[in-house]
């Protein structure tokens, strides 16, 4: 990713009123919370509505829970791949909100904050009991053009303390699995079509998929080789951004405003228009 982070004293975990934001996906979401605590989070009401809903949400929010703008300390945001409109309005609030008051920027990879989403699975007391969580998954976004932005995770049943590595390496958090595991990224992100998921991850096992990507191109996975994950496992969520942007700031791992840029992984398509 291009978004450079800066070491800066870590916040005062307990206490920062944080907004988290995520629009990378067909559906937006955002969220606040205090320290590592989540108090609320707004899902959007349809698809690609982040211009019209983001900032609505973003108010309520602050109002439900007495607080105002100047309250908040940190933003985290989902920084990509995926929507170029939905990461260009979250950069542009990031950067915004820390001109105006020196607010604190941390960034998360979208598709990473997606493989979230099934730490929830199989905990006690969930709809998910039954659901088989695969020993691989793949988190898929349509990147059109018959690709997916894709990455991929192999299930690691340790806690998050018994892992080993150097934080300032990798990502800066770890991302969590069901019933206290994690997710291990084994293929960062990058552009893939559909046979080459399945004929590069797919083992002796199926693969789990999860993802938008899946709305319109289900049918692009050999059945055999594939486990689709449900539906409600397919949008990331701001709850999740916090969750992994979190783990960051209590390190003090702060992206930099001046060299902030959405991670897009590939250009947006520009169609010029032909001189008469």
């Amino acid at each position: 990713m291009n978004t450079k982070d800066r070491k800066k004293p870590a916040s005062q975990a307990a206490d920062a009123i944080i907004l988290a934001v995520e629009t990378s996906s067909r559906i937006g979401s955002a969220a606040l919370a205090r320290g590592p605590g989540l108090l609320e989070e707004v899902r959007f009401s349809g698809p690609m509505q982040h211009s019209s809903e983001l900032f609505p949400a973003l108010a309520g929010l602050l109002s439900r829970h007495g607080r105002v703008p100047a309250d908040i300390d940190e933003i985290h945001l989902a920084i990509g791949p995926g929507s170029f409109t939905g990461l260009r309005i979250a950069v542009a609030l990031a950067k915004t909100m820390h001109l105006a008051k020196g607010v604190r920027i941390v960034t998360v990879d979208s598709l990473d904050v997606l493989a979230a989403n099934l730490s929830d699975a199989l905990s006690p007391g969930t709809e998910d009991r039954e659901v088989v969580v695969p020993a691989r998954i793949a988190a898929l976004f349509d990147a059109k053009r018959g690709q997916f932005y894709a990455s991929v995770y192999q299930h690691v049943a340790t806690a998050p303390d018994e892992v080993s590595g150097d934080a300032q390496e990798g990502p800066g958090y770890r991302i969590p699995g069901p019933n206290n595991s994690l997710w291990q990224k084994i293929a960062p992100d990058r552009l893939m079509t559909a046979q080459e998921i399945v004929d590069g991850y797919a083992g002796p096992a199926p693969i789990g998929l999860l993802g938008d990507g899946l709305l319109y191109h289900r049918d692009k996975f050999a059945p055999d080789r594939t486990t689709i994950l449900p539906e409600r496992y397919w949008n990331p969520h701001a709850a999740n951004v916090h969750r992994l942007a979190y783990q960051k700031a209590r390190d003090g791992r702060f992206a930099d405003p001046l060299a902030l840029t959405p991670f897009y992984l590939r250009g947006p398509e520009v169609t010029l228009r032909k001189s008469p």
